[in-house]
């Protein structure tokens, strides 16, 4: 039996049931344990009366982490609308004593050395519950839209991006090879074949960063589409990022509830989001007093101070060309400009989705990888998507640590994966 599928049905009724001690606490000859299974939690009272002298005396040196089984009757909480078991019965399977973090205040980085337990704690269960919840939110909405899964590769002769760092390996043959910071590069090449295509797994970035929304090793999702434009390409990520919004709030209200998520702020955001250009975006900061300058791209401090205005996601849009990467063409209704835009969240949040079109006119894509000074042979195969069959096509990357961090309201990215990886942690 599992703790969600008890039911005020079951009241009276003997079961078993497997699990961890939470918590513990004692009042005479009573015992009163919180019980966890991997579907939620529960009390359970154990009274000396019920048990074996021997049982008894197992369960009083029992602590928080113990592994056991129970076998009791359910019966409905005396005072409030809950369920509790009353245990005549129990086996120990692992007695743990001494648990190293106890329920009090840690130090953040004792908690991060001893990540691997600390994920067993309430706030961690409940992240990274709603973390499989927003996985699963964007996949089963890319697939009801005709979204194809296509797997590439994780190591790759080519850069995608120009500003972020990389990890080098070296390949067998001697040559070097890079960690893949996007899938995107690759992904161009099934569209012309799928239409719509997607990649969903680890990507790798060797900046030096400390930044409460930074990390080395990242989940993201891309996406790639053809003959989809500017517009088209801001309204399908504005219906996903809506659609996980509302899939979290359908199933995950109590976990929210314990992360002390202000979940009206989720109920408020409303279709379509805020659009403004980033030459609007670098007049309303320097309205605020802050030193940023056009042609700068925003960085975390700047996507921090603009979001904590609003209460609603928002595009920036048409960021300067040299800023942004090669592959971006220009708009030519404002020179100068790319055809892309950041989608930032509110609450002070920033960057979770970044995207734009495709440049795919071949010459001009070659002359824009020889202006980077980029190995021309090294992206031949992708020149040749544009020589066999150029199309209008779009394409965007969605951040899932730094949506669950805004999604959950946590304070740090570090926190919306199981075990981070950033400039100065590399364990557990």
């Amino acid at each position: 039996m599992l703790i969600k599928h008890l039911t005020h049905e079951d009241v009276g009724k003997s079961i078993s049931l497997q699990g961890w001690i939470v918590h513990i606490r004692f009042s005479g000859k009573i015992w009163f344990i919180e019980l966890r299974d991997w579907t939620g939690y529960i009390q359970a009272i154990l009274e000396k009366k019920n048990l074996s002298p021997q049982k008894w005396e197992q369960i009083k040196q029992a602590w928080i982490e113990t592994s056991l089984e129970l076998t009791w009757i359910l019966a409905k909480h005396p005072k409030k609308d809950e369920l509790e078991l009353h245990v005549n019965d129990l086996q120990i399977f692992t007695l743990t004593q001494n648990y190293p973090i106890w329920q009090k205040e840690h130090w953040i980085d004792f908690l991060f050395d001893n990540r691997h337990l600390h994920l067993r704690s309430k706030r961690q269960i409940a992240i990274q519950k709603i973390r499989h919840t927003i996985y699963y939110a964007i996949t089963d909405f890319l697939n009801s839209r005709d979204f194809t899964r296509f797997d590439t590769p994780i190591f790759t002769p080519t850069i995608a991006e120009d500003s972020t760092a990389l990890y080098s390996v070296e390949h067998p043959s001697g040559e070097t090879m890079y960690l893949n910071q996007s899938w995107q590069l690759y992904l161009e090449a099934a569209i012309h074949w799928h239409r719509y295509v997607y990649d969903f797994g680890p990507v790798f970035r060797a900046e030096r960063s400390k930044t409460r929304r930074h990390l080395n090793e990242l989940w993201m999702m891309d996406a790639e589409m053809a003959f989809m434009d500017f517009r088209q390409s801001m309204e399908l990520q504005e219906q996903l990022i809506y659609h996980i919004i509302q899939e979290v709030l359908t199933k995950h209200r109590q976990d929210l509830e314990l992360l002390g998520r202000d979940i009206s702020k989720l109920e408020n955001i409303k279709l379509p989001f805020i659009r403004k250009t980033y030459k609007e975006v670098i007049e309303e900061l320097q309205k605020m007093w802050i030193d940023i300058k056009y042609w700068e791209d925003l960085g975390a401090d700047e996507e921090r101070i603009l979001m904590e205005k609003y209460d609603q996601p928002v595009f920036v849009t048409n960021y300067p060309l040299e800023v942004k990467a090669f592959y971006m063409p220009e708009d030519p209704e404002n020179p100068w400009t790319a055809k892309n835009s950041d989608l930032l969240a509110p609450e002070g949040y920033g960057e979770i989705i970044w995207w734009s079109e495709r440049i795919w006119d071949y010459e001009t894509l070659k002359q824009r990888i020889i202006q980077r000074g980029y190995n021309l042979d090294d992206y031949k195969w992708y020149l040749d998507l544009r020589k066999y069959w150029g199309v209008t096509t779009s394409g965007f990357g969605v951040g899932l640590e730094r949506t669950l961090a805004w999604i959950t309201g946590i304070p740090h990215i570090r926190e919306a994966i199981p075990f981070p990886r950033y400039y100065n942690r590399i364990r557990p």
